[in-house]
């Protein structure tokens, strides 16, 4: 009996898989959200929400202790040097644990941490607490993004990835903000306590993260997933690294200047930051339905026009309507980008590399983004703000080629084997 039912079961197989190749014939689709998937996206969601109550009240809690503007921003550039590091270890730690594993690794190394400034924000406590919660953001991110790759189905891998691009978007709205609102009506001590107990929701979750989607547990047939230098030297990789980097320079400059920018005009400059998160998530919505049923290398090109013209808009920076307008074409743009990318850097890797292109795509992301405001700020003292504005938004095109050339790549198939990428 035990035979039959599996013979059963390997036709009925055989017979969807044959359906889905008939022309005709409509086969359902698999479904996007599946338990453990939801607990990734939970994971995600309160990691991120933490990150964000610290990222906005740690420079605040520095300087209010007598470290001054430079312990305020020298915190915030150690955060970043941790996040970086974990993207660089990651993909060598996937190599010896799980991603569950990691992921739970770096929620505990974000939380704990945070409970030891309830003590006070010595310099040297705060810096060192914010090079390991760093590293557990980053350590957590990748492992966050490689899980959800993997319980994804293929078909509707850009779909998924855009709603974990919504879920994601929601605590830099939320916390950001009320990080700094709690902080001021209730004490920075409430603020920690909320950003440890947020951060250690994955370690309580653990039973319900998925434990068999590992890149060394899938039949892909190519091994022990590859290295950084190995992943960069994978077809388009690099190529698809430095798309994405044009963009996040962008958006590094925004989030970092647009309010000195703007002078005065602080509500417009803050109306502006918000409608490009909105807009962001939006294209990143899109992007992911679109390019499953089209195809994703099609919408690199159409994003970063729209991207670079959102930027180049702010020529007429005095102007608010030029402004908000600017700020909504670049965060479509954007998120078009982001998703585009992602998806593209995952189907370029075997099943054993996701978890590659995962800290791939996240180390292009932060370096763009921390890079993006330093090289801003200098450009900006000789030519003003618009002309930089514009001056970013050119430098998008020169990404053109790049993507022009993603078509002509082929993909892994889920099972491993190269399928060819559809173009739209």
């Amino acid at each position: 009996m035990p035979h039959l039912v599996l013979t059963v079961f390997d036709m009925s197989t055989m017979t969807r898989q044959q359906s889905s190749r008939v022309p005709g014939i409509a086969v359902p689709r698999e479904r996007i959200i599946s338990g453990p998937l939801a607990w990734v996206f939970v994971s995600s969601f309160a990691a991120l929400t933490s990150f964000y109550l610290l990222l906005s009240v740690i420079p605040r809690y520095a300087a209010d202790a007598g470290a001054g503007s430079a312990g305020a921003g020298l915190a915030t550039g150690v955060l970043l040097l941790g996040t970086v590091a974990a993207e660089v270890s990651a993909v060598g730690l996937m190599r010896r644990y799980r991603s569950r594993t990691l992921l739970v690794a770096g929620a505990a190394l974000m939380g704990i941490p945070a409970l030891a400034l309830l003590s006070g924000a010595r310099l040297p406590v705060l810096v060192a607490v914010s090079l390991v919660q760093g590293f557990g953001f980053g350590l957590g991110t990748v492992a966050m993004g490689a899980l959800t790759a993997l319980l994804l189905p293929p078909q509707r891998r850009g779909e998924g990835l855009g709603l974990e691009g919504v879920v994601d978007s929601i605590p830099g709205v939320v916390a950001l903000p009320a990080g700094v609102w709690l902080g001021g009506h209730y004490g920075y001590a409430v603020v920690l306590l909320m950003a440890a107990a947020t951060a250690l929701v994955p370690v309580a979750a653990f039973r319900w993260l998925p434990g068999t989607a590992d890149p060394r547990t899938t039949n892909s047939g190519t091994g022990r997933p590859p290295g950084l230098l190995a992943g960069l030297r994978n077809d388009g990789e690099l190529r698809l690294a430095l798309v994405f980097v044009t963009t996040t320079v962008a958006a590094g400059v925004v989030v970092s200047l647009l309010p000195l920018a703007a002078g005065a005009s602080g509500d417009v400059a803050a109306t502006g930051l918000l409608v490009q998160a909105l807009a962001a998530t939006v294209g990143r919505w899109f992007a992911g339905g679109h390019g499953d049923r089209h195809g994703h290398a099609g919408l690199l090109v159409p994003g970063l026009a729209v991207a670079a013209a959102g930027m180049i808009a702010m020529i007429w920076l005095a102007s608010p309507a030029a402004l908000i307008a600017g700020m909504c074409l670049f965060g479509g743009g954007f998120g078009v980008v982001q998703n585009a990318t992602l998806v593209l850097m995952i189907e370029r890797m075997p099943s054993s590399g996701i978890g590659t292109a995962s800290a791939l795509w996240n180390l292009a992301y932060d370096a763009g983004y921390g890079a993006g405001p330093v090289v801003f700020g200098l450009v900006a003292g000789h030519t003003g703000y618009p002309a930089a504005f514009a001056l970013t938004g050119l430098l998008m095109f020169a990404a053109v080629p790049a993507c022009w050339r993603q078509r002509r790549f082929r993909t892994f198939a889920p099972g491993g084997d190269r399928a060819p990428s559809p173009v739209s």
